[in-house]
């Protein structure tokens, strides 16, 4: 138990950045900061639920994790006075007075304590998990192995020249499910109850040749807290890596600067999104490990760890092996690497087709902080309007526009909804609003709280935008870059 005096004591988050991991720590603790509160993780971390993603909190300000990942932490429950006493136990500290205020707003009464309410009600009415997923995805996890190591082989050893490439291609489409349908819900802690299965489903996207590490940082850290979020203090707008960054000479949106080529990019950029997973095996794993962050995010909290690090490396030389050199070895140099250049593009054409439909279309709001006041601040749509505004013009009770869960919703598109073919075929990802909202329930669940969601932001004023199709979301996407490619700037 910490004594009052030190519950009192002020830390910027600057300071809070040096406690990322016991390895860093000037003193060996490992801090986080939630709600204003400082508290240390150093004993916790070993008795946390959900493993050593917590590791993910540690040395800067994790409001955002602590919300959106205990659904169950409501006013006036159980959980919310056993969480409450928890924090109360870890706190060491406040965050500093001068701390710039955060960008989100986090009404404990309004929108998403009931949301989260409903939802937990709906699950457990159904006998579903809130934390882990039930038989389905754990057989489509052992389906998705076997075919990516059945078609690696089959790649490797095929002595027919076109069934080589067939299957090459089928690799690289499997790889995208696994990362989808495994890797991602595993990283979220969505997989399973136990830890130590989420940490193997998490480490088949290092199987695959990338890696969980760099993708919780990109993901969890940058996308989550960071959706569609323009910070017009810096030079480059970007706050949200895993949406703007990953994707090069394609302008995504309106404060992004314009080029010439950018005219052409709805053509273009389905060529671009086949290469993404190269530049993230390639380029950007390495460029994070060795310079210790990814852009405004510090690497620290994973890379930091010696084990994690040979992980990392170990696993990049492994996938290196079977993924490179032995379809060489068996299908000579110039076949071998186009066979593996082939099934990286089919695997990021697939990611990127059912991701960037999700939050780059016709009609979505991109949030905005760094200048001006709340009001300017607001999410808006590239024409400069606020949808969310009409919704709530005869409504009494009103959400705040920059309430973290109605900003979710905003920047986020579904396609397909209540689909349970294009739910488990997509790894949820039809479901964007959904994961956002409740990161750690397991994609095989969105289908069963997808329409006390959508009724949820209606009763709000939230807006729930869906599309009908992946069809229809993907040609709503190319007119949405069509149109960046023009001058098109937000007011």
């Amino acid at each position: 138990m910490c004594k009052k005096s030190e519950t009192k004591r002020e830390y910027t988050l600057s300071e809070l950045s040096k406690y990322s991991h016991q390895n860093v720590s000037p003193d060996g603790r490992i801090l986080t900061a939630v709600e204003g509160k400082v508290l240390d993780l150093t004993s916790f971390i070993s008795h946390h639920p959900g493993g050593d993603v917590l590791y993910l909190a540690c040395g800067r300000d994790s409001t955002v994790l602590y919300e959106t990942y205990h659904p169950r932490n409501t006013q006036g429950t159980k959980t919310a006075s056993k969480m409450d006493a928890i924090l109360k136990k870890l706190q060491v500290g406040v965050l500093s007075a001068q701390t710039p205020p955060s960008y989100y707003t986090f009404d404990k009464n309004g929108f998403y304590p009931t949301l989260k309410k409903r939802v937990t009600e709906r699950l457990d009415a159904l006998d579903l998990p809130l934390r882990g997923g039930s038989g389905s995805i754990h057989l489509k996890a052992v389906f998705l192995l076997a075919l990516f190591w059945s078609s690696l082989l089959l790649m490797c050893l095929s002595p027919s020249v076109p069934l080589s490439y067939l299957s090459s291609i089928i690799m690289g489409l499997t790889s995208s499910f696994i990362g989808t349908c495994i890797q991602h819900d595993g990283s979220h802690g969505a997989f399973s109850t136990s830890p130590l299965l989420n940490k193997l489903a998490g480490w088949t996207l290092d199987m695959i040749g990338a890696s969980a590490f760099t993708w919780e940082l990109q993901h969890q850290l940058g996308h989550h807290p960071y959706t569609n979020l323009l910070d017009t203090s810096n030079s480059s707008a970007e706050s949200d890596p895993d949406v703007f960054s990953s994707y090069p000479f394609i302008r995504m949106h309106p404060h992004h600067e314009i080029s010439w080529f950018h005219y052409y990019q709805h053509i273009y950029a389905p060529v671009l999104f086949s290469a993404m997973t190269l530049s993230k095996v390639f380029i950007q794993d390495v460029q994070i490990i060795m310079e210790g962050k990814l852009y405004h995010i510090d690497a620290t909290c994973r890379y930091g760890s010696k084990l994690n690090r040979l992980r990392f490396w170990g696993m990049k030389f492994l996938s290196f092996l079977y993924m490179v050199a032995l379809p060489i070895y068996f299908q000579g140099l110039g076949r071998g690497l186009s066979l593996f250049f082939v099934g990286h593009l089919a695997c990021g054409e697939m990611l990127a087709t059912m991701f960037i439909v999700n939050h780059v279309i016709e009609g979505v709001a991109f949030a905005e902080k760094g200048g001006g006041g709340k009001e300017e601040r607001r999410p808006k749509n590239v024409r400069g309007e606020t949808p969310m505004l009409k919704t709530q013009e005869k409504m009494s009770q009103k959400t705040d526009l920059n309430d973290w869960a109605a900003v979710q919703c905003q920047t986020s598109v579904n396609w397909s909804v209540q689909s349970r073919f294009w739910n488990h075929f997509s790894g949820g990802l039809n479901h964007q609003i959904e994961h956002h909202l409740f990161p750690s329930i397991c994609h095989t669940n969105y289908v069963h709280i997808a329409d006390v969601v959508e009724d949820t932001c209606k009763e709000f004023g939230v807006p729930y935008q869906h599309e009908r199709s992946l069809g229809t979301a993907y040609r709503g996407m190319t007119r949405h870059l069509k149109a960046m490619g023009r001058e098109v700037k937000m007011d």
